[in-house]
């Protein structure tokens, strides 16, 4: 018997991430791989690696133990014991690298600390202020850096410290990315070095235009309330803009028609210059500009228009080695990639992510199949190569001719990942992440005349002639997010748990998820409740049909969180003769109280589409809530605020609707503390037990 719940081997593993090689960089000889891992499986202190491609050698480079505590007079052992404990979450989230990967370059704990992969050498390099996002310029010869809202430069000997970008007040930040930068387009970048290592493109941001909202901690009432400002739907946008910066001080801005594209969707300076997208409010419309480093000047190199919404994709657009743009267009129901306007990929390809170029190659990303996501090769000799084989989830990154693959597959929650050098075999970077304390066994499906896809998973040791069990659904359901797949991650795993607990339960991706194509994703313009409720009554009649006598469709529950929960708030409100309880976990009630670019893209401004938010709004709907709801949230919310919760537990109570409300002092978006963790999957699974029977 294992000593462990998952629950909290859940919250112990970081979801099984830990342990697992993260962020791999292939360094300019190809033979160099540099990755972040901790050293165990429940260990939160990530470390910084080497990898020989050619040995399979590895080399501990960075341990923020060991350098956290290199100045006190303590046994080896007993120092780095101490400040294991000290550093507890901390570690190394992010490094980056210059061309060569001579010089790389870490924050931890607000201090700026560089490693050489050739000799191993460390050093921390003093700096005017704590250090976010540092990152060498190309030749290694300096180090960029965000501190308290400037962006400055050091040598990488640690002279000459300098402001390049100072904020002019408060409210303004300069290298660091806007909220829906962060959250909604795939940027979390907001400087970029030019190839020769004299200057800097970077994103300034004025947030003063944004709502100003307080987040309290209502179980600490003697604590002031924290000052957010954020981007309501229907609302301002912070105020972003680009300039050039040189290294003595001078500043060049970059210009373009800011008021009709006021989102900067991506950047970047490359061989043939400084380059930017930018996105029209409505999202209709993507320009991608040249930037002309003399006078910061734009000419237009590409525009893509939608009727819907322009979807953005991580790693577009990019230039080849040669110059060619790489990009996607959404055509007869194919997203595919192009280049230079041309689409290089087949009908029916749905493209996910460009991973890179690597000369004239492009790595990508994309699915002919919505429950597996393979790695893919462009090279214009050869046309569009898949590389990847075993269903799963699969990324990658490459360079010089060496491909480092991860891939997702049922049996590895944390992932597999290879290097792949010229002909020599692969060489594995080896994961210590720790095994599940259970076995998932979800079985793929596909329900219905959509074909919609799911997962079932059965208790273990069920038989067909057990007798029918309470059904329990458990999706994500929205954009942005699918859950049933073959990847075999940690979502898998808690399936399987709530199943082992005496359900079945059922997972389904229904319309707005991704990878069936920019039909099947848009398929939600306008109205984010009813399709994807639709599709979740379809799926559980059709998972009945096929499975007469399995499911007992007297006993209903769904579960979800964020937009699952949404989701799940809904299906008890509107769909009380087929849902029998439900658990709804930070859910957006009122979609008013999202942010701009990611609820404006599905229901347009609330101010010239007032009747869509109210349409998908729960607030409305809680007058005719007859079924058992728990919604939890926590207080601590800065993505989906607490308000959500609130206001419709409030509305609940005015139209005297019994429900229970649970908040999580102190918790974000998600619970971290083990035991809040394990003990939130056990209430939930106490409610539905309660609420169903049995």
């Amino acid at each position: 018997m294992p000593t462990e719940s998952l629950p909290r081997q859940l919250a112990r593993t970081r979801r099984f991430s830990l342990g697992a090689p993260a962020q791999p960089v292939v360094c300019a000889d190809g033979r160099t791989v540099l990755f972040l891992r901790s050293r165990t499986g429940d260990d939160p202190v990530t470390c910084l690696w080497a990898l020989d491609a050619d040995t399979g050698e590895e080399r501990l480079l960075a341990d923020p133990a060991a350098l956290a505590g290199a100045a006190e007079d303590l046994p080896e052992a007993e120092r780095i014991r101490r400040e294991r404990a000290r550093v507890h979450a901390a570690g190394i989230t992010a490094f980056a690298a210059d061309a060569a990967g001579r010089t790389v370059a870490f924050a931890l704990g607000g201090a700026l600390w560089t490693a050489d992969p050739a000799d191993g050498a460390v050093r921390r390099i003093a700096t005017a202020t704590t250090v976010y996002d540092p990152r060498p310029d190309p030749t290694g010869r300096r180090i960029a850096y965000v501190g308290d809202g400037a962006l400055r430069v050091v040598g990488a000997d640690g002279g000459g410290d300098r402001a390049l970008a100072e904020p002019e007040h408060a409210e303004v930040a300069y290298g660091v990315p806007d909220h829906v930068a962060a959250e909604s387009m795939y940027r979390t970048r907001a400087y970029w070095w030019s190839p020769d290592g004299t200057r800097l493109l970077a994103a300034r941001v004025d947030n003063s235009p944004l709502s100003r909202l307080h987040l309290a901690d209502p179980a600490d009432p003697a604590r002031p309330p924290r000052v957010l400002r954020y981007p309501l739907a229907g609302t301002a946008n912070a105020d972003v803009g680009l300039w050039l910066l040189d290294l003595d001080g001078g500043r060049t801005e970059v210009r373009w028609d800011r008021a009709g594209y006021e989102y900067l969707t991506a950047a970047g300076w490359d061989a043939h210059g400084p380059f930017a997208a930018v996105q029209s409010r409505d999202q209709r419309t993507v320009r991608t500009l040249a930037v002309d480093p003399a006078d910061g000047a734009t000419r237009l190199l590409a525009e893509r228009r939608d009727e819907h919404w322009v979807e953005l994709l991580p790693g577009l657009p990019v230039r080849t080695a040669a110059g060619a743009l790489v990009d996607s267009a959404d055509l007869d129901g194919t997203r595919f990639l192009t280049l230079d306007g041309t689409p290089v990929t087949p009908p029916g390809l749905q493209l996910r992510a460009v991973l890179g170029t690597d000369g004239g190659q492009l790595l990508f990303t994309a699915s002919d199949e919505p429950t597996e996501t393979h790695l893919w090769r462009y090279d214009p000799a050869e046309g569009a190569v898949r590389l990847s084989s075993a269903p799963g989830v699969h990324t990658g990154v490459q360079r010089a001719g060496t491909l480092v693959h991860t891939a997702r597959t049922p049996g590895a929650p944390g992932g597999r990942t290879t290097v792949q050098r010229g002909g020599r075999p692969a060489v594995e970077l080896r994961s210590h992440t720790r095994p599940p304390v259970l076995t998932a066994r979800p079985e793929l499906l596909r329900l219905g005349p959509r074909e919609l896809r799911g997962t079932l998973f059965l208790p273990a040791g069920h038989r067909p002639g057990d007798g029918p069990l309470p059904v329990l659904l458990d999706p994500y359901g929205g954009p942005a997010m699918q859950k049933a797949t073959a990847a075999g991650g940690w979502p898998d795993l808690v399936s399987q748990w709530f199943a082992d607990q005496g359900f079945a339960v059922l997972v389904v991706d229904g319309r707005g998820t991704p990878g069936r194509g920019p039909r099947w994703e848009k398929a939600v313009f306008g109205d984010i409740a009813t399709p994807v409720l639709e599709d979740q009554v379809e799926a559980l009649q059709e998972t009945a049909r096929i499975r007469p006598g399995l499911l007992d469709l007297d006993r209903v529950g769904i579960r979800g969180w964020s937009f699952g929960g949404y989701l799940a708030a809904l299906a008890v409100l509107r769909r009380p003769d087929v849902f029998h309880a439900a658990v709804a976990g930070a859910a957006p009630t009122d979609h008013r109280l999202y942010d701009t670019h990611w609820k404006e893209r599905f229901l347009g401004h609330p101010d010239e589409h007032p009747e869509d938010y109210d349409a998908c709004s729960l607030i409305p709907d809680a007058a005719g809530l007859r079924r058992p709801l728990l919604l939890v949230h926590g207080m601590a919310d800065d993505n989906v605020l607490p308000a959500h919760a609130l206001r419709l537990s409030a509305a609940l109570l005015a139209a005297g609707r019994p429900h229970e409300l649970l908040p999580l002092s102190g918790v974000t978006h998600s619970p971290s503390d083990e035991t809040v963790a394990e003990n939130l999957l056990l209430h939930q699974l106490d409610f539905l037990r309660r609420s169903l029977g049995g």
